[in-house]
């Protein structure tokens, strides 16, 4: 039984667990204090939360002052799923198996292998059942208290968790010519596609890079993984991905929007508007200021202040 996503392992188990500690000790403070010190936590800098410049510092203020009704359902893995229908369509909609909070009340011999069972309010936690020994596992190790326990508003202060009831999903896992398909996050402003992050696994390792809307490749994304060191060709259907990740964002300040190419057909995987709990570390600093820009040029519908300086520093000039 294997975990549906990999770990980064970029810090060292010991940061990480001091890491956890503080954030465990200033759990008390109001969200504003709270999401400063932890963002200065991981980058040595507080977070300009009244006139924000950065990707991540505009994530903060999204996490604090924006209280959309919509969210919730975004963020929800189930719920979303009907609003993932509305706006695209039931064909780019992953098969839901079963939904709830009792992986003991469920009758296995109903669930089709291979499926994915995960919790709907969470991220970073989930598993492949490939065979009925993984379905023992599950059963004898039991991760559904666990997993229903995570609260990402208390957290992360992610505001529109605080409105999802914690449940566990079990779905079809797919697959494309035999193995697990890629994850392409699009990171999408007012509808409008900014950078395209691909994550993929080979020989057991994880890698990631990033790409324009044009398919151009950025050096060094510096996200949480090593850059894949090959070349990656154009999706055939990268087109059509970009035109559902478009559709599924409503036109909401930012939302990334996770796609999956599975046979040759798009399925939506999930919906983050959060993503690394909007703090340094899950992107490069150029990309962190060349986001930035990017959403300013969406919310004021003109284009970025210093676009060719942007560019250059992507190095996708």
């Amino acid at each position: 039984m294997r975990q549906t996503g990999v770990k980064s392992t970029r810090r060292s188990w010991i940061h990480k667990k001091l890491l956890h500690l503080f954030w465990r000790t200033i759990g008390f403070l109001p969200d504003s204090p709270y999401v400063s010190l932890k963002y200065f936590s991981l980058s040595g800098r507080l977070p300009n939360l009244t006139s924000p410049m950065l990707f991540t510092e505009k994530l903060q203020v999204l996490k604090l002052a924006d209280r959309n009704p919509l969210y919730p359902v975004m963020v929800d893995k189930d719920r979303a799923k009907d609003l993932i229908a509305e706006r695209v369509g039931p064909e780019h909609v992953i098969e839901t198996y079963w939904v709830g909070q009792d992986l003991d009340q469920i009758g296995w011999n109903e669930i089709p292998l291979p499926a994915v069972v995960k919790p709907t309010h969470s991220s970073g936690y989930g598993l492949f059942l490939r065979t009925p020994r993984d379905v023992e596992d599950l059963v004898r190790n039991n991760p559904g208290p666990y997993w229903l326990a995570q609260r990402h508003d208390a957290i992360n202060r992610e505001w529109a968790y605080a409105d999802v009831v914690p449940q566990i999903i079990i779905e079809r896992m797919l697959t494309n010519h035999g193995a697990i398909p890629d994850d392409y996050a699009f990171l999408v402003f007012s509808g409008e596609v900014a950078l395209i992050r691909l994550r993929l696994r080979r020989d057991g390792d994880a890698f990631e890079c990033i790409f324009t809307p044009d398919w151009q490749r950025i050096p060094e994304g510096g996200g949480c993984y090593p850059d894949y060191p090959d070349t990656i060709s154009r999706p055939a259907q990268l087109d059509a991905m970009i035109e559902v990740a478009r559709k599924v964002s409503g036109g909401v300040p930012f939302v990334r929007v996770d796609l999956y190419l599975a046979e040759g057909s798009v399925y939506v995987g999930e919906l983050t508007l959060y993503p690394g709990g909007g703090f340094p570390g899950f992107v490069s600093d150029p990309i962190d200021c060349y986001l930035g820009e990017f959403w300013d040029a969406q919310l004021k519908a003109r284009a970025p202040a210093r676009p060719v300086q942007s560019a250059v520093a992507l190095g996708i000039e």
